[in-house]
């Protein structure tokens, strides 16, 4: 399957129609204590490459976070209200500094839900780096946590053919839905067109799991970048972008 395909096999979005992340660090809303992986400099990364693409600038020198290979989400958000603008990920575990820097570009320009952000809007944006983990098989479709799990289902649709859907871990709670509201509101996301039966929903295939996240608005990546050292190789950046 092609794995930029919303919702199929690798690639899906992760929200409904609109949701924001709260920044955060560990997993969202979880209790275990584990190594961080999510860090601002992710955030920071990804509006230097979006930064670059729009102005016609040279790509960004490597960043200086891990390069460990995991599941990852990009979402932009626009605006005071946070209003989304565009998600995409991946559940195929990608080396972080190549699997962000594609993800910061398509989930701008290729969430086939809204047209390409472009350079006007940049200063009101802001990002969020999700980084996926914690993968597991559940017993059965409650067998999740509301506010703590990510979940991924897979099912037939009213064709008969696989498909497969995901939310994040916050947006269950966000939308004030329980269990089978989520349920439901995902089978529907991922194409499902029939009435959603009891039957319908003990036929899903569900994988929890849970998510790191961090977030960064362009006033706080604006102010990191203008605080770089003077002799930073970034500073050739500076200066060329008209919008600040």
């Amino acid at each position: 399957m092609n794995n930029r395909n919303h919702y199929k096999q690798s690639t899906t979005n992760g929200y409904s129609a609109t949701n924001g992340h709260s920044s955060s660090n560990g997993f969202c809303n979880g209790s275990e204590a584990v190594d961080m992986v999510a860090v601002p400099e992710m955030c920071f990364y990804c509006f230097h490459v979006l930064d670059a693409e729009l102005n016609n600038l040279d790509v960004p020198n490597e960043p200086n976070f891990t390069n460990d290979a995991y599941p990852l989400f990009v979402t932009w958000k626009i605006g005071q209200s946070k209003k989304l603008r565009g998600c995409i990920g991946t559940f195929s575990a990608l080396n972080l500094h190549s699997g962000l820097k594609e993800y910061a570009i398509t989930s701008a320009f290729n969430d086939s839900r809204f047209s390409p952000i472009t350079r006007d809007e940049l200063p009101r944006l802001s990002v969020t780096v999700s980084i996926l983990m914690g993968f597991e098989a559940a017993r059965d479709y409650l067998d999740w946590t509301l506010g703590v799990h990510g979940i991924r289902i897979e099912f037939l649709n009213d064709g008969g053919s696989v498909r497969t859907a995901t939310f994040l871990p916050n947006i269950a709670s966000e939308q004030g839905w329980n269990q089978i509201q989520t349920i439901d509101a995902l089978l529907q996301k991922g194409g499902y067109k029939s009435q959603i039966t009891q039957d319908t929903r003990q036929s899903i295939k569900l994988t929890r799991y849970r998510s790191q996240i961090i977030e960064m608005s362009y006033t706080e990546y604006r102010d990191r970048f203008k605080s770089l050292p003077s002799n930073h190789p970034q500073h050739k950046y500076r200066g060329r972008a008209q919008h600040w």
